[in-house]
């Protein structure tokens, strides 16, 4: 008995009658009713939510921005939804309303701005009260779950947008005020410029002032010994006056017996003529004496006020004024008369040498004028200690003056230094300032300026300063074609299943003839590989050509369908061949395990990890894998080890198979009489 033998005779028992035919086409269809209803009935969702209806509550009352510019953002993202179509948007007036129809069901859920939305949008351009606008979003999972997470994707999306618009304004704001930084900076540079100049022109006048001030301090040395010289030359005077007052006193004492003396020259004239030549000449000296210490006296006071005047001690008009009163005393004075008489004295006496006949005329009148004489002698002395004490308080005072000019020079040292100090802080500030220009001119340069254009394109960046660039290697055209991979392998294993429970793994007859197990085994598998064969090539064709799969290796695709039929079904036909009855339960499990460790539509990796080992053994993850590949255009390196793998499934599926014939062959009476039949 050949397999092909084997494998026809199932066939046609299965195909024996109008029933079993109808049985056959059943199964075939089962994949096609699982796999490409479904897909068609999630082909787009995404394009169809146009047709659900939510609830738009639009409470916001607008707002003023920054530059006066009335904004009603709130209105605005409303008219981009209503126009976007997305969703069947449904105006409501109140929140409350709203609610109400999400919790009833009548929307799928609502979305609300609120009355202070724009106002929050313009508030970052105050740094008291900048706040978040919100979007507020109602949704209720009794309508629906995975619609909750849709409505998430729309608000973000919403949010972004609205962020990226109000960002690039408020960007925009920010780099004006840098322009208007850089203009007022590049005003303060100009100040400061200024300021530097004034302060090099307070830095030329402290020089100035401190050459002034050592010419001050020169002058107030040169003040100071000058005072010094008179303050000499007033103790000078001092001495000089103190000796005429000596003198005079004692020219007061000598006189006092002048009138006896002058009655005894009128006695003794003759004796008197012969002396007069010697007294004329000594009282001509005393004439010229007192002359040269009146001349002396008064270019003394002459010099004194002279060098008062210069030391801004006295003015000129003081110094004529005591000049003045001194010539007046001086006129006035005993001294004076004194002098006049003694120089007519000196005549007289010049007369009585020449005629001692006139002697006692003259000698009786000396006589009658010595009184006087002897008064104004006394007068004179009086006006020497006048003169003393005079020239005694000149010297104190010029002594005071001396003092004055020395604080005045000491003072002058002080400012000098000063002036110094000044001009040496002014250079600093001078330096400072012209720096300070320097620095504030080079930071307004690096101060952004940007024009309307470049504030146009930095706020967009600013405003969304990451884009994200998708390079999609490999890419599904819709939902339903990214679901394609994980339910056309599911659909294979169900049909295949499915085969199972009309199919017989391995026939009775068979078994009781003398062919070798493999043939045996072979031969049950066969008609399983042929339905789920056509199984495969039905779903290709209607998901293909009837729901527009459109798969990027088309026939690579449907041969892989085959390897994939070939390995389930060689899978499925070895374990119930084995196992019998039970062996339907055991597939059943493979399959749910497969369900939630394949990847289908989380990635495997989020699985636990237990669930990873069961992805590592079991065919389907790798069926869905290597379809992507085949239906996306990804690569292909990974399709001839898939199906390397495939074929070690089946052969595993064979050598179950073979196993089971050769533990089948041997009758007990469970074979007979089954505990259980499925």
């Amino acid at each position: 008995m050949t397999v092909l033998r084997l494998a026809r005779s199932e066939l046609k028992r299965m195909t024996g009658g109008l029933l079993p035919k109808l049985t056959i086409l059943a199964l075939i269809m089962v994949p096609l009713l699982y796999g490409a209803v479904y897909l068609y009935a999630n082909w787009n969702p995404y394009g169809n939510l146009n047709q659900i209806d939510a609830a738009l509550v639009v409470e916001d009352s607008g707002a003023t921005s920054g530059d006066g510019t009335e904004l009603h953002a709130g209105t605005e993202v409303a008219d981009g939804l209503i126009d976007g179509h997305v969703f069947n948007w449904k105006p409501v007036t109140t929140a409350a309303e709203a609610d109400a129809g999400v919790s009833s069901g009548k929307y799928a859920f609502a979305l609300k701005i609120p009355k202070d939305f724009s106002t929050n949008l313009v508030s970052p351009g105050s740094f008291d009260s900048a706040s978040q606008a919100m979007l507020n979003v109602t949704t209720n999972d009794a309508n629906n779950y995975l619609l909750s997470t849709i409505v998430d994707k729309l608000t973000t999306s919403v949010h972004s947008t609205v962020a990226k618009e109000v960002g690039e304004e408020t960007a925009n704001q920010l780099l004006t005020g840098f322009g208007t930084i850089h203009a007022q900076m590049l005003k303060a540079g100009d100040g400061a410029g200024q300021l530097a100049d004034g302060v090099a022109t307070l830095r030329d006048g402290a020089t100035t002032l401190h050459a002034g001030t050592t010419e001050l301090r020169t002058g107030a040395a040169e003040l100071s010994a000058g005072q010094l010289q008179l303050r000499d030359g007033a103790n000078r005077l001092t001495d000089g006056a103190g000796q005429l007052s000596s003198g005079l006193t004692l020219l007061k004492d000598k006189t006092a017996t002048l009138p006896t003396d002058t009655q005894t020259l009128a006695n003794g004239a003759a004796s008197v003529a012969a002396g007069n030549a010697q007294l004329n000449t000594k009282v001509q000296n005393v004439v010229t004496q007192l002359d040269a210490a009146d001349q002396g006296l008064r270019a003394r006071v002459i010099e004194s006020n002279t060098r008062l005047v210069a030391a801004a001690v006295i003015t000129q008009e003081q110094a004529n004024s005591i000049l003045a009163d001194f010539d007046s005393a001086a006129a006035s004075s005993p001294v004076a008369a004194a002098k006049t008489t003694i120089q007519a004295d000196a005549a007289q006496i010049q007369q009585l040498a020449d005629g001692a006949t006139a002697v006692s005329v003259g000698a009786a009148q000396l006589a009658s004028a010595t009184p006087a004489l002897k008064d104004a002698v006394t007068q004179a002395s009086g006006g020497a200690d006048q003169l003393h004490t005079g020239a005694a308080t000149l010297a104190t005072g010029q002594q005071t003056a001396l003092d004055g000019a020395g604080r005045l020079a000491e003072g002058a040292q002080t400012v000098d230094a000063g002036a110094g100090q000044l001009e040496a802080g002014a250079a600093k500030a001078a330096d400072g300032s012209r720096t300070l220009a320097t620095e504030i001119a080079r930071g307004a340069g690096q101060v952004p300026n940007p024009d309307d254009a470049q504030k146009n394109s930095l706020s967009q960046v600013i405003a969304d300063p990451v884009a994200v660039s998708n390079v999609s290697q490999a890419k599904a055209g819709s939902y339903g074609a990214g679901l394609a991979p994980f339910f056309l392998t599911l659909a294979l294993w169900i049909g295949i299943f499915m085969l199972i429970q009309a199919m017989r793994p391995i026939t009775q007859r068979a078994l009781a003839s003398n062919a070798p197990a493999w043939k045996i085994a072979v031969g049950g598998w066969l008609p399983f590989l042929a339905v789920s064969a056509v199984q495969a090539t039905l779903l290709t064709l209607v998901v293909n050509l009837a729901l527009g799969l459109n798969p990027a290796h088309p026939v690579l695709m449907w041969l892989f369908m085959l390897a994939a039929a070939m390995a389930f079904s060689a899978i499925i036909q070895g374990v119930v061949a084995l196992l019998g009855s039970p062996g339907k339960l055991v597939v059943l499990i493979l399959l749910v395990l497969q369900l939630v460790s394949s990847g289908g539509t989380f990635p495997w990796q989020t699985t636990p990890q237990p669930l990873h080992v069961v992805h590592e053994v079991l065919p389907m993850g790798y069926v869905v894998t290597g379809m992507r590949h085949l239906i996306y255009g990804a690569d292909l390196s990974m399709i001839v080890p898939t199906v390397l793998g495939l074929v070690g499934y089946t052969l595993l599926g064979a050598a179950m198979s073979t196993f089971a014939v050769r533990k089948h062959k041997y009758w007990t009476l469970k074979t007979l009489k089954p505990e259980i039949a499925v």
